[in-house]
């Protein structure tokens, strides 16, 4: 297992900047976020692909995941979506998650998170399902020749947040290309107990996305230990399951001071996760 920290708390750096500063902290993995300010696929050729491949292996650093969740480049945190009514939208989205599925491969990574459908704004569930099925059609052919997961991330009020949700989803999917991006904090904004979260969802996970939330559920990334989730009982399942994927902490709400979120994090994980048996590699 390795613990990578995402660059989407470093929105104010570019992303070498980011790479070299979280890397400094202490961290061996990086999850890097696919849109502005970092790698936005259009605005990476070759050429700059490969001094990102230059400065981790430098930097001895995996890429834990590929975050192709946001859009700001072209719309905002949920838009464009799977499930958009014009088509022409819909399209940004597959188009998106087609590039990253590229740089994932070339980067050496083993998965891209993707939005789990998107704000249903009023249209039927069933619509909105069928819609996003059909969006995946046109990218899981690519994920499977490039041996690349689509890892859908449940997010409070979007159109998939809960385990019932994505179980109804998942019983569809043929293919296993596609799995779960487990975020611990949205299942308990969700209401639920991530421990049975992810001991119902285990055979999906692909990618684990960490962060502490309040008492309150309220959907609010924070500091590990600064809220009330126990986190220990999450990696103590996932130990006794056998879990071998890769954790990214996700503090974007931090951008003022990612470093000391991240160095903080550190302090208060490794001991949990040596504890349980989730050694950093």
């Amino acid at each position: 297992m390795t613990l990578g920290y995402s660059t989407n708390a470093y929105t104010h750096y570019s992303l070498l900047e980011s790479l070299d500063r979280i890397a400094r902290i202490g961290f061996k993995g990086v999850e890097i976020m696919c849109d502005q300010p970092h790698l936005y696929p259009p605005e990476y050729d070759n050429d700059r692909l490969e001094e990102v491949c230059a400065a981790l292996a430098r930097l001895r650093m995996v890429v834990t995941n590929l975050n192709s969740f946001t859009l700001f480049a072209v719309g905002d945190t949920y838009l464009p979506s799977w499930i958009e009514p014009d088509p022409a939208q819909r399209n940004i989205r597959i188009q998106h998650t087609e590039a990253c599925l590229k740089i994932a491969q070339k980067l050496g990574c083993p998965n891209i998170s993707i939005p789990p459908g998107g704000p249903l704004n009023g249209i039927s569930r069933t619509a909105a399902m069928s819609r996003f099925y059909q969006g995946l059609e046109h990218v899981v052919d690519l994920a499977e020749s490039l041996n690349v997961r689509l890892l859908v991330e449940p997010e409070p009020d979007l159109m998939i947040e809960r385990t019932s949700e994505f179980m109804a989803f998942i019983k569809d999917i043929r293919s296993p290309a596609v799995g779960i991006n487990f975020d611990i904090g949205h299942f308990y904004c969700a209401g639920e107990n991530p421990v049975a979260a992810f001991e119902t969802l285990f055979e999906w996970v692909g990618h684990v996305h960490l962060e502490d939330i309040g008492r309150s559920r309220i959907h609010q990334h924070l500091v590990p230990g600064d809220g009330a989730i126990d986190l220990g009982a999450v990696f103590k399942k996932m130990t006794d399951l056998g879990y071998r994927g890769d954790i990214t902490l996700e503090l974007y709400p931090y951008v003022n001071g990612p470093d000391v979120a991240g160095q903080k994090s550190l302090e208060f994980l490794r001991p949990i996760l040596s504890e349980t048996g989730l050694e950093d590699i």
